[in-house]
């Protein structure tokens, strides 16, 4: 009787290991189960962007200094128009108005006029080829980013000085500031050259102007 009863407790203990090993053995071989990702809590700003307009044509005016080879600086003024041809290149017609001053000869010898007040009347028009070389934009604050870009731009035209015209070409780089979707602001400098005979001397001069303008798309 006591044999039979060892017998049955040592089995009831055999197989209650059994089923601790077994269940253990499960267990580890279940995939653990992860913890799910956790969510930025991220705030989007909201970011109001200027757009150009959907027309291609450009105008406005502009006004700046002009260094007028032998003649000091002058005060320039004029208007210029462009056609966007595509988002890289534009056209663009200008005209513009200074008034040189007095060469240094002039001033030194008291009284000696080469030009008269007429003559000194500068005034050119010109056509020229634009290319928007870094398109970018310009962030004010945390609201608010503007379209710019930074363009080359050459061309050729004619340039009335001294009584005479003469034949320009000009060639700069300039940056546009999109303000809105419809009015842009400009900062130039261009360099007109053309020949002359002034001073008694045929050479190419070079003819500096810096500007600022304001152009609206239509």
């Amino acid at each position: 009787m006591d044999r039979r009863r060892h017998r049955i407790f040592l089995t009831t203990l055999y197989l209650t290991s059994l089923a601790v090993s077994v269940g253990a053995y499960a267990e580890e071989s279940l995939p653990t189960r992860q913890n799910p990702p956790v969510e930025p809590n991220l705030h989007r700003q909201a970011i109001n962007e200027a757009k150009i307009d959907t027309e291609n044509f450009e105008i406005g005016a502009f006004v700046g200094l002009m260094s007028i080879e032998d003649f000091g600086h002058s005060s320039v003024k004029g208007m210029r128009a462009a056609y966007h041809i595509n988002p890289d290149l534009f056209l663009e017609a200008a005209y513009g108005t200074a008034t040189a001053g007095k060469t240094s000869y002039e001033l030194l010898s008291g009284s000696a006029q080469l030009l008269t007040d007429d003559e000194r009347k500068l005034s050119y028009y010109n056509l020229s080829l634009g290319y928007n070389v870094l398109p970018s934009e310009a962030f004010i604050g945390h609201r608010y980013a503007f379209n710019t870009d930074l363009y080359i731009i050459g061309g050729i035209g004619s340039t009335r000085f001294a009584a005479d015209d003469h034949y320009t070409v000009n060639f700069g780089a300039g940056y546009r500031f999109v303000a809105t979707d419809w009015l842009a602001l400009h900062a130039d400098v261009r360099d007109h050259m053309f020949d002359t005979e002034v001073t008694g001397i045929k050479k190419t001069t070079h003819n500096v102007e810096l500007s600022a303008g304001v152009t609206v798309f239509f």
